[in-house]
């Protein structure tokens, strides 16, 4: 397959993606269309260094990627209210889910970053209104839960000019071997990762949930 024709898939099959979100979001009992945002993912990772395209070839793709990143970001917000319900008014506005109090459990360096206790975790602001946050149990078979981590960190990474590291396979098996090892630990049942910004970088951080 050429190089147009992978690009012509792509351009398939985000459009496919936003149509499945669409009835997503309209139908209770629909699951999120992670299959199709995998096979989006692989390409935009397969033509991220834009070293065998053409000039066209490069536009064209900068332009999907662009457009991913914004209904990616728009996608998370409306999948948090989905799932957590309007915390305040002008959430059914602004489409953004508001400031969640953080529960008091035990927190570990994760994914190369490091962590803060105390007064000081709960001090430290967020990337938007309030951390991005997900529970694993298992994280090899929980891609839903393991793509939305990673689209957060990647794109909180990107919005503070960090470099981004690691393909999506790689943050996979770290998440696996991440919450196996503090699930045997500390005897819990689930480990809730954050996406948050502190001291001016982006940090990944894990706790123990029971």
């Amino acid at each position: 397959m050429t190089i147009d024709e992978e690009l012509n898939l792509l351009d398939s099959n985000l459009r496919r993606l936003k149509i499945e979100y669409e009835i997503y979001f309209s139908n209770p009992s629909k699951k999120p269309p992670s299959d199709i945002e995998w096979k989006v993912l692989s390409l935009l990772r397969k033509f991220s260094d834009g070293g065998r395209m053409s000039f066209t070839q490069r536009f064209r793709y900068n332009e999907m990627a662009q457009r991913y990143a914004i209904y990616s970001d728009l996608w998370r917000k409306k999948s948090r209210i989905r799932e957590e319900g309007y915390r305040r008014p002008q959430d059914a506005l602004l489409s953004i889910q508001g400031v969640r109090e953080e529960e008091h459990e035990p927190e570990h360096k994760v994914y190369g970053v490091g962590h803060a206790g105390g007064a000081a975790a709960a001090a430290a602001p967020a990337i938007e209104d309030r951390p991005v946050t997900v529970q694993c149990s298992d994280g090899g078979a929980e891609q839903e839960q393991v793509l939305r981590l990673y689209q957060a960190l990647t794109e909180a990474k990107k919005k503070a000019g960090e470099p981004v590291s690691g393909t999506i396979d790689s943050f996979t098996s770290f998440v696996q071997k991440k919450t196996a090892q503090i699930r045997k630990q500390y005897g819990c049942q689930a480990v809730e990762y954050s996406v948050e910004m502190q001291g001016g970088h982006v940090k990944l951080k894990a706790k123990a949930k029971t």
